[in-house]
């Protein structure tokens, strides 16, 4: 405590354990049994522990920056810079979301909502809208209008929105409502497989829509302060994407009507369209990009 010279602590040649305090005598050998002859677990050779899984690997916090900023100069452009929409949701599809399969993985809620929808609807087109309606006690909804009918059904389509996922389900779905006035659809008492077709590709439309521009839309872009502008911004990029749904929809139409499948196969099948649809889009927006 009083010295004059301070202690600088050890070299780097010294070691840690120093050589003056030699080897500690060997302990005893532990007895292989216990006092009843049975053998005791091999301490210096315990079991190995069972296999983890592995932690998973933290995504890259910079996968959105190609996406947005190429999204950034096609909303700041007023729409007509349309390579820098193709590359914006290419790269959304490829960089940011890691591929087709990863992008439709991401839309969990909006996958479940759409398998419930098109199953409401092959059940309506099979059965009558009065006994699809009866599964969820509204039977008295047949005959209304379209709009309300879907109104009636949406805490049965899409249930919950606490999440942001849920949240971006049941948006496309409101969404989908007010779209079917303007594609003729205001009765569903004779409405045809093309128009059950229609719906549902309207409600995935929204939801890529919505997923995409959470994720890519929802910090450092700026829309044009122009309400027309902005208007015609969302709208190519609706349109755009609707155009990937479209041919998704027509791939898989080509094997058979989806108003035919069972409601074990909805499921399948709109998990198909999500995925088909990611990969179209891709391939769209490099077309885009390189022209």
């Amino acid at each position: 405590m009083g010295t004059s010279t301070a202690y600088g602590g050890p070299s780097g040649g010294t070691p840690l354990i120093p050589s003056w305090l030699g080897d500690p005598p060997a302990p005893p050998a532990a007895p292989d049994s216990d006092s009843d002859g049975a053998p005791l677990p091999d301490v210096a050779n315990p079991p190995a522990p069972p296999d983890r899984p592995p932690i998973p690997q933290v995504a890259d916090p910079q996968r959105f920056s190609s996406a947005r900023n190429n999204f950034t100069r096609f909303a700041g452009s007023g729409g007509s810079d349309r390579a820098s929409l193709g590359r914006a949701v290419s790269r959304y599809v490829s960089t940011s979301s890691g591929g087709a399969r990863q992008a439709a993985q991401r839309m969990g809620a909006s996958r479940g909502a759409g398998a419930r929808l098109l199953g409401f609807l092959a059940d309506a087109n099979t059965r009558g809208m009065r006994e699809a309606l009866r599964e969820f006690n509204l039977e008295s909804m047949a005959g209304r209008p379209i709009t309300e009918v879907f109104v009636a059904l949406a805490d049965h389509i899409c249930p919950g929105a606490s999440t942001v996922d849920e949240g971006i389900a049941r948006e496309a779905y409101i969404e989908t409502i007010i779209d079917l006035a303007n594609e003729g659809l205001t009765d569903l008492t004779t409405f045809t497989p093309e128009q059950m077709d229609t719906i549902f590709e309207l409600y995935a439309t929204h939801a890529i829509e919505a997923r995409i521009c959470n994720d890519i839309g929802t910090r450092a872009v700026t829309m044009p302060s122009n309400a027309q502008t902005a208007h015609q911004v969302e709208r190519q990029l609706r349109d755009f994407i609707r155009g990937g749904v479209s041919d998704a929809l027509a791939r898989e139409r080509g094997k058979g009507s989806s108003a035919n499948l069972s409601q074990d196969q909805i499921k399948s099948f709109v998990d198909t369209i999500y995925e088909s649809a990611f990969a179209i889009l891709q391939a769209l927006g490099n077309a885009e990009a390189n022209q």
